[in-house]
């Protein structure tokens, strides 16, 4: 017989096969495209807000957003795997040091803005960078003495236009 967590387990890896949930933590904005049903119609509707708690509880995970809407603070609490979730989009990380921002419900304004998280890119791959080493090594080492230094110094432009490239 199966335990509970089991089952749970199963029905949070058969719905993610369906509907790709991104990763988002709480400080985020995000955008979630909610199901509404209105007579034979349906439709979305998006409610766009920073994520202010999150809890990871397999299939009872459920996730809290909060956006001033008209001056007025909204909160809404999703269920994570709900069917009424039609999307979950990030617009903007949040850089928080907790779990729960709860404290973001009493300010207003300026003091309640949450800096942004810098998401570092290393766009330079190191394993081409040292292949094209190589062979240009190689290729400097069957020419004459006069002719390598004018090689390695055509090498050394050409990795340094590279990086100039890859930083923009």
């Amino acid at each position: 017989m199966k335990n509970i967590e089991e089952i749970n387990n199963a029905t949070v890896k058969k719905l993610l096969s369906k509907k790709k949930i991104p990763e988002f933590f709480p400080g985020d904005i995000i955008k979630v495209g909610v199901r509404i049903v209105e007579g034979k119609r349906e439709r979305i509707q998006y409610f766009e807000g920073v994520c202010i708690a999150k809890k990871n509880r397999d299939i009872n995970s459920s996730f809290t957003v909060r956006k001033i809407s008209f001056g007025e603070g909204v909160e809404r609490t999703f269920a994570l795997y709900s069917p009424i979730i039609g999307s979950i989009k990030v617009i903007r990380s949040g850089k928080v040091r907790r779990a729960k921002l709860y404290y973001l419900r009493d300010r207003k304004g300026k003091s309640a803005r949450i800096a942004e998280k810098i998401k570092k890119r290393v766009g330079v791959d190191i394993a081409d960078k040292t292949e094209k080493a190589e062979t240009a090594d190689s290729k400097i080492e069957q020419v004459s003495e006069p002719k390598q230094q004018e090689l390695k110094k055509e090498k050394d432009t050409a990795l340094k236009s590279e990086l100039k490239t890859e930083k923009k």
